[in-house]
């Protein structure tokens, strides 16, 4: 698994090599990013990274130009990884390791993001409620954006105090975005 662009580009990075860990392929790391960066500036953006296994998604918004990134992982080897990676790129400065559970973190942050992306295990009970519960916690910045990657059999829609789209399909791999209402998202170019 490598950085696929920006500073830190062609840098492997470590993961754990159990079924654990599901990190973001290059293509749909690639396919994110370029969402992202057609909706909103990376430079200097904020970044909470939600189960992040090796620290893939994070460590790839650093490469193009966020300010700084805080990963949430529970599993401990994974964590092992994260700060290896961190190490390696000698980027410790933008960023933050915590080693605790995502769905706590969301209950108990008072932190704002501009991009939040969260890539729960498949088979994790409490995929449908994150959204609700980042909106409701007022953990994303008013022109920022929610990313969540799951399974197929899993749709969302737009709730009370959040609108759901774009939607993106990978073969066995959904990432929807999550927004504000009140922000204006663009259409997808063609």
């Amino acid at each position: 698994m490598k950085v696929t662009t920006g500073l830190y580009k062609g840098r492997v990075l470590k993961t754990v090599k159990d079924l654990s860990v599901r990190p973001a392929t290059d293509r749909v790391k690639q396919t994110i990013f370029n969402m992202v960066t057609h909706r909103m500036e990376l430079e200097g953006a904020s970044v909470l990274d939600l189960f992040a296994g090796s620290g893939n998604l994070g460590i790839e918004a650093l490469s193009r130009g966020a300010g700084k990134v805080i990963f949430v992982e529970n599993n401990a080897d994974a964590v092992d990884y994260i700060e290896q990676n961190v190490r390696a790129l000698r980027c410790e400065a933008t960023t933050e390791i915590l080693e605790a559970d995502a769905m706590h973190f969301i209950e108990s942050s008072s932190d704002t993001f501009d991009i939040i992306f969260a890539d729960p295990p498949y088979r994790f009970e409490e995929t449908a409620a994150i959204p609700e519960r980042v909106f409701r916690r007022g953990l994303l910045n008013p022109d920022g954006y929610l990313l969540i990657e799951h399974v197929p059999t899993m749709m969302f829609k737009s709730g009370p105090i959040y609108d759901a789209g774009p939607v993106k399909k990978f073969g066995r791999t959904i990432v929807t975005f999550f927004h504000h209402h009140t922000h204006v998202d663009s259409q997808e170019p063609a």
